[in-house]
């Protein structure tokens, strides 16, 4: 038997079945820095003066191999610079550690709803020193580092009483003490940039797009690609 096929109504639209139109700007080439991370800082800077919920907040899509399969979550962008964009995760247990220890490669997808803007950036990705990690791990509050400790991020637990055990554990670990070391299977993860994509949306669907893509010289490209 066939499968109903269904037509989703989109939302936030008034109850019409046509998707809704982008009309808040417009990008031309030049617009554009050379450089794509002096283009995001700018970009990020808007988003961040016009309120954008939690702009900060990132897609990162790994995928193992041999078997292909992607696995994708939503993450805190916590570092960007001229080495690439860094997020923060258990290198133990969690899917992304094992993705990455089979296929290097990454992309980060921010979506900005209020200002329709979309930025893409792909690259190989790498492990950051315990000492780098430190830094940021540092700024945390004690809760999120004790949460560190205690998270087999990604493993199957019996209940939540599991969960809060091993947080009970390891405050008793750490009992009085304000500086807690970072913990060896946790740290940092940065995306080094080989392509960036700049995305604003246009009226039509016929939206703007410009991808920088860098050459064996390190040098950046930028392409506008059709929407």
């Amino acid at each position: 038997m066939s499968a109903t096929r269904r037509i989703l109504n989109p939302g936030g639209t008034n109850d019409s079945v046509q998707a809704e139109q982008y009309t808040k700007g417009e990008l031309n080439i030049d617009q554009l820095q050379q450089d794509p991370i002096k283009q995001f800082d700018i970009w990020f800077q808007h988003a961040q003066d016009e309120k954008v919920h939690q702009p900060e907040t990132v897609t990162l899509s790994t995928a193992e191999l041999p078997s292909g399969r992607v696995s994708a979550r939503m993450v805190y962008l916590k570092e960007a610079d001229d080495r690439g964009f860094v997020v923060y995760s258990n290198w133990g247990t969690s899917r992304k550690s094992k993705d990455v220890a089979s296929n290097p490669q990454a992309a980060l997808t921010f979506w900005w709803h209020e200002l329709e803007r979309q930025v893409r950036v792909e690259g190989p990705c790498e492990r950051m020193t315990s000492e780098e990690s430190q830094v940021y791990y540092d700024t945390r509050i004690r809760g999120s580092r004790v949460g560190a400790w205690a998270s087999q991020q990604s493993k199957v637990l019996r209940d939540r009483a599991e969960l809060e055990q091993q947080v009970a554990d390891v405050e008793k670990k750490f009992d009085s003490e304000e500086k807690i070391p970072v913990p060896e299977f946790w740290g940092g993860l940065r995306v080094k940039p080989e392509m960036v994509e700049f995305w604003q949306g246009r009226p039509s669907r016929l939206h703007d797009r410009f991808r920088y893509t860098k050459d064996e010289k390190g040098s950046w490209k930028i392409d506008r690609l059709s929407p």
